[in-house]
């Protein structure tokens, strides 16, 4: 007679399943009340940094501004915009941290870009501004806003070089802030995000970003400055069902910052004093407009959306 061989008992299955659910369904529970993939829709929260010991003392030809800055007309000129940020409910959260040799840091923009599903950390072109991002990306973390990219390699790329239309259309540049290889890297990152309509747009010569050129004032209406905007941008634009609004005025453009405004929600914009007529355009295009006094700011070529990185809006 055989003998039974010993029952061995098998091998436990697996016991910890998958959760099915996206990044974007676990941001709230799980990191905050983080995303964008807007330029208009309500602003909710916003990182920022005010002016500190950097531009106290600096060489500001190397930093490229227009001119030296009083530092405490420039941190008066950035309290007046966060005061109006917070009067509208946005939670203003501020880089701390900063090396003491970039007096350009207020440009919180270039830093960072942020997507549905957490911020892309970018590496800036010029000498003058790399490593700033690392105290951005220290503080995003510090908050828990998620980083989901860093621009690495050869590449650079600044915030301002993209721009949200919606959920399935950005504006991407390239130019003398931003490379092939950093437009490849975060186009292959929204594409991965559900991102289906890429809208390239070369920055002319002696232009530094999108935003001094395109900017979006509600939902279906933008503000070009219309002799620096390639043809197939504004095609594609108005392929999207948004009016285009020519700035009236090259020197309010170019000069006074006309285009680089914020929006607080759709129709809803705040934007640099000095700019009549295109604050007329705006407003007879049923576009409200907050003006403030920048201009110490924007001695460093920068305005408001410049000094801006969108956290949260909806």
């Amino acid at each position: 007679m055989l003998k039974s061989p010993q029952d061995i008992n098998a091998i436990p299955g697996e016991r910890w399943f998958p959760s099915e659910t996206s990044m974007t369904e676990d941001m709230q529970q799980l990191w905050g009340d983080w995303g964008v993939c807007s330029e208009v829709e309500t602003l909710r929260s916003v990182l920022m940094r005010r002016p500190g010991a950097e531009i106290e003392n600096f060489d500001w030809k190397k930093a490229r501004f227009k001119s030296s800055v009083d530092p405490e007309k420039i941190r008066a000129n950035h309290d007046a915009l966060t005061d109006i940020y917070r009067e509208h409910g946005v939670t203003v959260h501020y880089i701390e941290e900063q090396r003491e040799d970039r007096p350009n840091a207020l440009f919180c923009r270039d830093l960072v870009f942020m997507t549905p599903e957490g911020a892309i950390v970018t590496r800036p072109a010029i000498e003058a501004r790399r490593g700033e991002e690392r105290y951005a990306a220290k503080k995003l973390s510090e908050l828990g806003v998620p980083i989901i990219k860093t621009i690495g390699g050869n590449a650079t790329f600044e915030g301002a070089m993209g721009m949200w239309i919606n959920r399935t259309s950005v504006v991407l540049g390239t130019g003398v802030r931003t490379n092939r290889e950093g437009f490849d890297q975060v186009k292959s990152e929204l594409e991965r995000q559900g991102v289906s309509n890429i809208i390239p747009m070369q920055i002319p010569y002696g232009h530094a970003h999108i935003d001094g050129n395109l900017n979006m004032a509600s939902n279906d209406i933008a503000v070009i400055h219309a002799s620096q905007v390639p043809y197939d941008v504004c095609d594609a634009l108005k392929k999207l069902g948004i009016k285009l609004l020519e700035c009236p005025s090259q020197t309010e453009a170019k000069v006074s910052f006309a285009i680089n405004f914020v929006a607080l929600k759709p129709g809803l914009i705040v934007m640099p004093e000095g700019n009549p007529r295109t604050r007329e355009l705006l407003e007879d295009n049923g576009v409200q407009v907050i003006s403030v006094n920048i201009d110490e700011i924007m001695k460093g070529y920068g305005a408001m959306h410049c000094c801006t990185a969108f956290l949260k809006r909806d």
